[in-house]
């Protein structure tokens, strides 16, 4: 399958700048394309301006913007875009930034934009994307971290990758919180769910797919999650192929 995908499980790491740990990878992962001008998807941030969506999607561009400015790369945003379809269409590259995933996914169905973004990347368009989305380029919505604040007309999300991503995976179980850790909810969708493996993708990771390769680059490890077996821990730089 033809793909070139960036996925990274979180923009900020605590006390940095915003997109400032990807920065580099984001640039590489760029680099040899020569594309400048890169297709943004904003819809999964939802509560950058109280006054609107439209406001908080146009403050979530220029957020994204000033950022990619100084990789040498021009964002403009879908949400500006008369027919979201047919800019997809002519998208030399796409970038999905992260947020609320349910609002996410609803407006990329609502948009026609979910099979138009899946058709461009299997042609070879490169494709991005941050915490939410990164999860919404795997099969199913089903292993974000996210409140359903709406309602998407179904689960289902790009397909690009054979496995679930659960984004900002902790291991932690706070002091003093009795409901259930990241690990029990995961194992709760297995049990559901259970041909679908589930990486663990903790902050500081991403995951650069490039057709049927695939490497775990960043300073984590991540987590495997298969039904009925022991998660499993991968370094950085573990061949993770198989996963593809």
């Amino acid at each position: 399958m033809k793909r070139r995908l960036l996925l990274i499980s979180n923009s900020t790491n605590y006390g940095e700048e915003y997109l400032g740990w990807p920065r580099a990878y984001i640039k590489d992962f760029m680099a040899s394309t020569g594309v400048k001008n890169i297709l943004f998807v904003p819809y999964a941030g939802v509560g950058l301006h109280e006054e609107s969506l439209e406001k908080s999607f146009d403050v979530y561009e220029k957020r994204v913007q000033a950022v990619f400015a100084k990789l040498d790369l021009n964002i403009y945003s879908i949400h500006k875009e008369a027919d979201p379809v047919a800019a997809v269409e002519k998208a030399e590259a796409i970038a999905v930034g992260g947020g609320n995933t349910f609002h996410l996914v609803a407006m990329m169905h609502e948009t026609g934009i979910m099979k138009a973004i899946r058709k461009r990347v299997q042609e070879g368009m490169h494709y991005m994307g941050w915490s939410a989305g990164s999860n919404v380029a795997c099969p199913m919505l089903k292993t974000t971290n996210d409140m359903p604040i709406t309602e998407p007309a179904s689960f289902d999300c790009l397909n690009l990758i054979p496995f679930q991503i659960n984004p900002h995976y902790l291991d932690a179980n706070p002091e003093g919180h009795g409901g259930e850790t990241r690990e029990q909810r995961i194992e709760e969708f297995l049990t559901v769910n259970r041909d679908m493996p589930v990486v663990g993708l903790r902050e500081a990771s991403l995951l650069l797919i490039e057709d049927d390769k695939i490497e775990l680059i960043g300073y984590k490890p991540m987590r495997l999650f298969n039904f009925g077996k022991e998660p499993q821990e991968f370094e950085i730089g573990s061949d993770i192929g198989f996963l593809l």
